[in-house]
């Protein structure tokens, strides 16, 4: 997490690390780990070869949590992290598009995040490949003055116009 993060946090970074551990290990929090699989070459042919000795090592994870924002039911999404080897490889894209599917099928009415402003390929990765937008709650949203002294943007996906209306 640190190699992801801490160039994004800056200064910041050391304060924040402790605050993000913490969040880690609360009872409310849930993950997906991503584990790269060995392959395994016989003769001619390359083949997956998970085993239930070994997983491989841990590559990613997304840490997510149901919450309440705006008195509505949301998915928030506290890390998507991977190692920068995979990035770039479509897993981020299907990481969120499972939490979507989760978050649906849990009857939420939205996905939220936070991202550092710092960090242009999340939010390019975010807003343009994956349809987020910065939320109404987003501190550049609430007052524009305060919002430019803030490091993060709040991104939304909202699934219904009650949503919508109280969150995009």
């Amino acid at each position: 997490m640190q190699q992801n993060m801490e160039q994004y946090y800056g200064t910041e970074w050391p304060k924040e690390e402790k605050v993000k551990c913490r969040e880690m290990i609360a009872p409310e929090a849930r993950y997906i780990f991503v584990y790269e699989v060995p392959i395994v070459i016989s003769n001619t042919k390359k083949r997956l070869m998970p085993t239930n000795d070994h997983k491989g090592d841990v590559v990613g994870f997304v840490h997510y949590r149901f919450i309440m924002e705006e008195e509505l039911p949301v998915l928030y999404v506290y890390e998507l992290q991977l190692e920068p080897c995979i990035q770039g490889k479509r897993l981020g894209k299907l990481l969120m598009q499972l939490l979507e599917r989760i978050a649906r099928k849990n009857c939420m009415a939205a996905i939220m995040l936070t991202v550092q402003k710092a960090n242009l390929s999340a939010m390019f990765f975010y807003t343009s490949k994956l349809g987020y937008c910065i939320s109404r709650i987003s501190p550049s949203r609430v007052d524009p003055v305060v919002g430019l002294g803030k490091s993060y943007e709040i991104l939304c996906k909202a699934f219904d116009q009650e949503a919508k209306n109280k969150l995009e």
